[in-house]
Formats: C-alpha cells, structure tokens, sequence
C-alpha cells in the first residue's frame, strides 16, 4: 500500500492484517484482564489510579463502545473482535492531535512497551514530528529501571530508537531494535519525566505511546494518545476519566509491517511527510 490510503482501503487493511475484525487476543484473556482490572491488580492498571469503581459489567461497556468488543458476560470464549470503524475514527481523532502538536512545535515524548511491533510505527511519527519543528525528548537515556515480571525483578536500561523509547536488555547499545523488551510498567515514563524534570525540562506537551508510557503519563497530568489492545482496559478508562485524549483500539502485537500503512495514513491526513 504505497500513496495515500483511502478510507475503504485502510479498513481493509486493518480486517486483512488482523489489527480490527477478528483478532488474535482472545476473549477469555480480555476477560481475565478485565476481572484484574475490576480487582485493581496493578499488572493491569498500567500505572492509572481509577477515579471510581470499574466492575466488570461497567468496563464491559466501555470496552463494547470503544472497541466495539461484545458486552454478553455470557460470551466467554473464542477469538475477541475490535470493530474496524471505531479504529479508523479514533485514528483520525490520534492524527488530528498529531498534526496540532505539530503545528504548535510542542515538545513530544514517544515510547512503547511493544517494541518489535510497533517501533517503526512511532519511529515514524517522531520523525514526521521532529522535522515539523516539535522536539522529540530523549531523557535517561542508559538510566536503569528495576521492573517487576512473573520472574522476578529485572533490571532493564532505557534506550532511544529514532526518538521512540523503550526499555532493553541492559548491556545492548546502538540504533538497532534488538534487546528491545516488552512492558506494562508506568516506570519508563516516570524515569523519563523526572530526569527531564530535573534537568529544567523541556517536559512533553504530548506523550505517544501504549501501556504504561501513556497511562503512567496521563496519571500524573501529561496529555497522552495511545494505542490499546481490546484485552487493556487500562488506556480506555483513563479516557473516559479524562487522563487520556485519544485510544486508538487495534490489535496491538501484529507483524511490525502491519502498522506501516496506518502511520501513512495518519501522517496523510494531516500534511507531515515521511
């Protein structure tokens, strides 16, 4: 898909490629995640401290209007479903965001806790955005961070590709993707804001992300847009609590290449080149 992509060819693409339609998470994972969100477990509030009491019936109904996933607590099995029209319209919502940031040449912060899927994504966006003139913050970069996993406790480093954070294996350096791990932790972002925040800023106007980047910086009052999964709910609930601006639902762990028309398309639509 090379050009401008039309509407009706960009849903094609996200029900072709799995990113919307019938996807590969499955009900019962975005169930289970669900009942821990309700719990409050902190392995799925990705850094957000709910305002109010989210059972599973009130967060199956957030996630039927944003996603566009089944609301019958009955449907407990099989593979989960994102309507593709609820992805396109919040994907213009994400680029007009984009393209204002852009016109503002605000400071910007990108990073994700999917790195092999969705680096070329925002690598591509911090581009577009830095040769508008915005400036795309690398703060911390080497600094370690202690993350908590089913394994234990493990120290990871922070590491900038193209302008995109993301936490590595410690010990692996340069440009490439490799070492690149995969987090829910808000504490990325945290280490990110408060080294900028010690250095005398610039701190973020935006921060671009996913799990934790996004929700551990809408948390503590950053404006953030983010990409999510039907089975986190976090994102979604702190859209709907005002701490995110825009999530875009979409199957957040597709082949890297699968997400390559999307961020032509939201560099399209609103005048950034790449």
């Amino acid at each position: 898909m090379d050009g401008v992509l039309a509407t009706g060819e960009l849903r094609a693409h996200l029900i072709g490629a799995r990113l919307a339609g019938t996807i590969a998470t499955t009900r019962e994972q975005s169930l289970g995640r669900y009942r821990l969100f309700a719990a409050r477990d902190p392995r799925v509030l990705l850094g957000l401290d709910p305002e109010r009491e989210w059972p599973l019936s009130a967060l199956l109904r957030l996630m039927g209007r944003k996603c566009g996933v089944s609301v019958d607590p009955t449907h407990t099995s099989g593979p989960d479903m994102i309507d593709p029209d609820r992805t396109i319209a919040a994907l213009d919502r994400f680029a007009d965001r984009i393209g204002l940031a852009a016109g503002r040449a605000e400071p910007v912060l990108l990073g994700t806790g999917h790195p092999q899927a969705l680096l070329e994504f925002y690598a591509g966006l911090a581009d577009a955005l830095s040769a508008a003139g915005c400036p795309v913050l690398t703060p911390a970069y080497g600094v370690r961070v202690d993350i908590a996993t089913r394994f234990g406790v493990r120290t990871r480093a922070l590491g900038y590709v193209r302008g995109v954070a993301m936490l590595r294996e410690t010990g692996v350096r340069g440009a490439s993707g490799a070492g690149g791990v995969h987090t829910h932790s808000p504490l990325p972002v945290r280490t990110v804001l408060a080294a900028a925040a010690d250095a005398g800023g610039p701190l973020p106007g935006l921060v671009i992300g996913d799990h934790g980047w996004a929700c551990g910086a809408g948390q503590l009052g950053i404006e953030a847009i983010a990409l999510a999964d039907s089975d986190d709910p976090a994102p979604f609930v702190g859209q709907a609590e005002g701490r995110l601006s825009e999530v875009v639902p979409l199957d957040d762990a597709v082949p890297a290449a699968s997400y390559r028309p999307l961020m032509r398309y939201v560099l399209d639509r609103v005048g950034l080149s790449y």
